[in-house]
């Protein structure tokens, strides 16, 4: 799977994980979260508790693992990370938990990908902060059951609807991260901005936000970019006309796409008249995975209102072919923009 892509969320990058708030009132957006939060976490500190299991759902990069770490730095305990895919066994689980302390967050990313027979074995450390380990195999084989300090899992997930059922009723508070608006993303860029040491304009902010897919990862990915073209063919200052000719030489067009974005749009439309096409055709055609499409580009694309679904296929919008300055069909002419 390619994953090298500027404007991938699901991808960070080591300058991304420095930039991370540590606190719930330095986190910037998702008020609702925040104030829901804050009033948990209060409670638990009052009470002397850990805090009820959480799950974060959301589409990737828009702060489900900061997130994670707000919560371990508020309550000042340790925070263990690892993710759905990397616990292939039992006892790889097991061995995590028991080397937990009390009031620990265990945070597992891409929950929606545990093994089952892992899943299986996270229920009771989840309900009853207990272990069932087996010992042996077959007719002598015996299970024991050991006892677990208390600790918070945090799970998160772009996929809320896989997660099973039974997992998902473990957790106390459940919380969806939504998408950000233009003005978020500029002050999270000068939050950004002052710790890597770039000086930026508010209009060159605005920029770069406006190109973010309202997705704060992608905008600390873009700032970090500007910053090199600043440094490297300008003052080292971030004006407008340093941010669009910098995003102009990354690729990344005026409504945030990029070169993957756009090879999917104008597959359709060039290749596929317009569609419908199927996802494994479409995936084949740019030349990535069918997973990193519909993961990684498709939900902003979808958002943008540049193509949409079908029982049949993707196809172009109106707005899509506007968007690569070409007419739409006339059998299109009547969709809305």
């Amino acid at each position: 799977m390619r994953e090298d892509s500027l404007l991938n969320p699901a991808v960070e990058t080591e300058e991304e994980v420095t930039l991370r708030p540590k606190r719930l009132d330095e986190f910037i957006g998702q008020d609702r979260v925040r104030e829901r939060l804050q009033i948990s976490l209060e409670a638990a500190r009052k009470e002397s508790r850990p805090l009820d299991h959480v799950l974060f759902s959301g589409p990737p990069g828009l702060g489900k693992t900061t997130l994670a770490g707000v919560i371990a730095h508020e309550l000042e305990v340790k925070m263990r990370v690892t993710s759905g895919p990397a616990l292939d066994r039992p006892g790889d689980l097991a061995a995590i938990l028991s080397n937990l302390d009390v009031g620990d967050v265990f945070f597992i990313d891409e929950i929606h990908r545990l093994p089952r027979a892992v899943e299986e074995v996270l229920y009771p450390a989840m309900e009853d902060f207990q272990l069932d380990i087996v010992l042996g195999k077959g007719p002598t084989a015996q299970s024991i059951r050991l006892d677990l300090p208390r600790f918070t899992l945090v799970g998160a997930t772009t996929r809320k609807g896989t997660v099973t059922a039974p997992l998902r009723d473990r957790f106390g508070i459940e919380e969806k991260l939504d998408y950000y608006e233009a003005d978020e993303l500029a002050t999270i860029i000068k939050r950004s901005s002052g710790i890597i040491g770039v000086e930026i304009s508010a209009d060159a902010a605005g920029i770069i936000a406006g190109r973010s897919r309202s997705t704060p990862r992608i905008a600390n990915r873009l700032l970090a970019r500007v910053r090199d073209y600043a440094v490297a063919r300008a003052s080292g200052v971030i004006d407008p006309q340093v941010a669009d000719e910098a995003l102009r030489v990354f690729e990344v067009d005026n409504l945030g796409l990029d070169k993957v974005d756009r090879a999917i749009l104008e597959s359709i439309i060039e290749r596929f008249g317009g569609g419908p096409v199927g996802l494994s055709t479409l995936a084949i055609a740019v030349g990535e995975e069918p997973e990193t499409v519909e993961d990684a580009y498709e939900p902003f694309l979808l958002q943008s209102g540049l193509i949409k679904r079908t029982p049949r296929g993707r196809m172009a919008t109106p707005r899509g072919y506007a968007h690569l300055g070409k007419e739409p069909p006339a059998d299109a002419q009547g969709t809305l923009l």
